[in-house]
């Protein structure tokens, strides 16, 4: 019994060891696979007593996931009733699998949710985990529904393009990544609004927002959350000098006539020029037709930079900036931020708001919060392209 109860545990990704699997069988009538089980009871949830009296069983019918539509997964579970004999209290067995007074696993619901981030409709999500729209409509609020008495200690904030090409507010748990909120929009007044009523223990609780340069972003944080630092996150600052650095790069190379050596070597290999310098290849020259020579990608670029002193200077305090922000150099960073060497206009643009933004822009080298799992949630869930209108529609209950 103990080889059938670990391999169906194993089989179904199951960890919990109060629950013990006794018997799987294919139901016809029902077309779907049935699990037996029997959900134990170890000790008094009140006071810890292991001296229970054991009264019976609740049985219930739980869906779980699984790979064939076709024939649903069904854990029949038999939850122990018992009565303490030192606090003379009832209770009946929970587990993590399922919460109490439900009928759909904890499992299916995550899987509810991953899915209703893809552009399809509730109905077909339904049909396919074998549920009703109203318990994938439940699923959705169940995780975006939180009680205003708690925050994390480490918030990320970031915007996504949604319906109709709107602009959406998503807040993440900067530690666990996990979605704490997703609002219709991102005006100021309405996350003032949404995060004022938290209470101010649960603000106070936030020590850092990671966010973009977003300026009234920062507005928010500062009026919300009063022990709050707020972090500039790395992505941001390196794709601001890397754009201002490639746009430089087009503007020289259109100063060149087509065909020459130096529209060549500052066209083609436009990407290069983005890398840090210690990736490019340095020692395998190769072949190109556009400059009919061979070089390196170390020389492609030395020569590109050649062309112009401001895109050579621009080149290198992108490449120190780099470096610093490696090895988390604080120092390093705010001296190329006060640069005197004569860069590009955007640059310059750019390094003024690391100035007027320099605590958090220093902060974001330092610690390690960040918004990747921000730009990963989106990009791979496909959120920037398009959310499914159903999800905004049903979201929009909870937003302000």
């Amino acid at each position: 019994m103990s080889s059938l109860n670990d391999y169906i545990k194993f089989a179904l990704y199951i960890e919990d060891h109060n629950i013990v699997f006794r018997n799987y069988f294919y139901a016809d009538d029902l077309k779907s696979k049935i699990y037996e089980a029997e959900l134990i009871q170890p000790a008094c949830p009140f006071c810890g007593s292991v001296a229970l009296i054991h009264n019976g069983h609740l049985k219930t019918n739980i869906r779980y996931i699984t790979a064939n539509a076709s024939y649903p997964v069904i854990i029949r579970l038999l939850k122990q009733r018992v009565k303490c004999r030192d606090c003379s209290k009832r209770s009946m067995a929970q587990s993590s699998l399922v919460n109490k007074y439900c009928c759909i696993s904890n499992t299916s619901k995550l899987k509810i949710l991953s899915a209703l981030t893809e552009d399809r409709s509730m109905t077909s999500i339904a049909r396919e985990h074998n549920t009703s729209v109203n318990t994938v409509q439940k699923s959705c609020s169940h995780r975006f529904t939180d009680s205003y008495d708690y925050l994390p200690e480490h918030l990320a904030f970031d915007e996504f393009k949604g319906v109709d090409r709107k602009m959406h507010f998503i807040c993440l748990n900067g530690e666990t990544h996990k979605v704490v909120q997703i609002l219709r929009n991102r005006f100021k007044k309405n996350l003032l609004k949404y995060f004022g009523k938290f209470t101010l223990k649960a603000r106070a609780n936030v020590k850092t927002v990671t966010m973009d340069l977003n300026f009234y972003y920062q507005d928010i944080i500062r009026a919300c959350f009063p022990n709050a630092q707020i972090i500039i996150d790395r992505f941001h600052m390196v794709q601001m000098l890397t754009r201002s650095l490639n746009s430089l790069r087009v503007a020289v190379m259109k100063k060149f006539k087509k065909g020459t050596r130096e529209y060549s070597l500052l066209k083609s290999p436009w990407k290069l020029y983005l890398k840090k310098f210690d990736d490019l290849e340095k020692i395998h020259p190769r072949y190109n037709w556009h400059y009919k020579d061979s070089l390196t990608q170390e020389q492609i670029v030395m020569e590109g930079i050649d062309c112009n002193d401001i895109l050579a200077n621009s080149y290198n305090l992108l490449q120190d900036f780099f470096t610093a922000l490696d090895k988390h150099d604080t120092k390093a960073m705010k001296d190329i931020i006060y640069s005197k060497e004569k860069v590009g206009t955007l640059m310059h643009k750019t390094l003024l708001t690391f100035r007027h933004n320099l605590k958090s822009v220093l902060n974001g080298a330092s610690l390690p919060y960040s918004n990747g799992c921000l730009e990963g949630f989106n990009l791979n869930l496909s959120i920037r392209k398009k959310v499914d209108k159903n999800i905004v529609m049903f979201l929009s209950t909870f937003i302000l």
